[in-house]
């Protein structure tokens, strides 16, 4: 445990001072004077473009019109097949749930009486 606190401070160290390393070169890059670069030599203008070609115009096709929807649906009264019929056993056939009394007074429990003592008073 205590070369993992001392392996992070020192990784903080490190980062502490190459941050400020980094900021006082970033300071000098500032502070000095830009240097002389060479000017660039100014490119000859190209020359202007060929307009573009026209576009051939397409021959025109006739769309065949769509078909007609029906505007009424068919009657499904008479396609539905018939239910099947449930044959149930009477009721009276099931058991009987047997009933169960609740007790709604509590027992009473008897209190243990205190140790004989060992001294007679």
């Amino acid at each position: 445990m205590a070369s993992t606190k001392s392996l992070i401070t020192v990784f903080v160290l490190a980062l502490a001072f190459s941050s400020m390393s980094m900021s006082l070169a970033a300071r000098h890059l500032l502070q000095n004077t830009a240097p002389n670069f060479p000017t660039i030599p100014s490119l000859p203008k190209p020359a202007a473009l060929p307009p573009f070609p026209s576009l051939p115009t397409l021959p025109q096709t006739t769309v065949p019109p769509l078909p007609s929807l029906p505007t009424t649906l068919p009657s499904l009264t008479n396609t539905l097949p018939p239910l099947p019929q449930l044959n149930l056993p009477p009721m009276n056939s099931l058991p009987s749930i047997p009933t169960f009394t609740i007790p709604t007074t509590m027992p009473s429990i008897p209190f243990l009486s205190p140790p004989p003592s060992t001294s007679s008073p």
